[in-house]
């Protein structure tokens, strides 16, 4: 029972070196848990979430590389928020903590990051002359691009589930209706 049982001895062969690592093949499971599941970055919020965090990298280092460096600041912003938006839906917080609004969060995230993109890249391209300046600023129309298709699907998502919320209150009020109409007639 205790200690554990030992797992059986692996074909006898030549011995490991002992350098301290693990065999390439060997999963760490501690490092393994911080990563988002594989399912999850395959989907389509998956995929848009990796696009804006890649894309605000981007356009982070191109602005500190630039004579735009004031506007640093917005893409390291969205990017750190991307990342934390990105962990949150793979680790399913929004299961775990109810009080949060988190399609509304998510909605407005977007908005104001697809806006403030394009101010900032307008600005890049049009006011300052540097190679990274222009980079910043068309990596910024991209993600401007990226995030205005995250929040127009996560609008159509909400306006689906509120037209749906709708329908079943309307269904249950012409229910309701019909019976008090039913027992007025008796």
């Amino acid at each position: 029972m205790w200690p554990p049982d030992q797992e059986p001895d692996p074909e006898p062969g030549p011995a490991p070196a002992r350098s301290g690592r693990s065999p390439p093949g060997a999963a760490m499971p501690g490092l393994r848990a911080l990563l988002p599941a594989r399912a999850f970055l395959c989907s389509l919020k998956g995929r848009l979430l990796l696009a804006e965090s890649g894309l605000s990298f981007i356009t982070f280092v191109c602005y500190v590389a630039s004579s735009a460096s004031a506007f640093l600041a917005a893409p390291l912003l969205e990017f750190l928020l991307a990342l934390y938006f990105l962990f949150a839906d793979a680790m399913q917080l929004n299961d775990k903590w109810q009080g949060l609004c988190w399609p509304m969060m998510d909605f407005l995230r977007c908005v104001t990051a697809a806006l403030i993109y394009f101010a900032i890249s307008i600005t890049a391209v049009a006011k300052y002359s540097d190679g990274a300046s222009k980079a910043a600023g068309v990596f910024g129309f991209f993600a401007t691009i990226v995030f205005a298709i995250d929040f127009y699907l996560i609008f159509n998502d909400v306006a689906k589930f509120l037209k749906q919320g709708d329908s079943a209150e309307e269904n249950t009020a012409d229910k309701a209706e019909d019976e008090n109409s039913d027992s007025e007639s008796d």
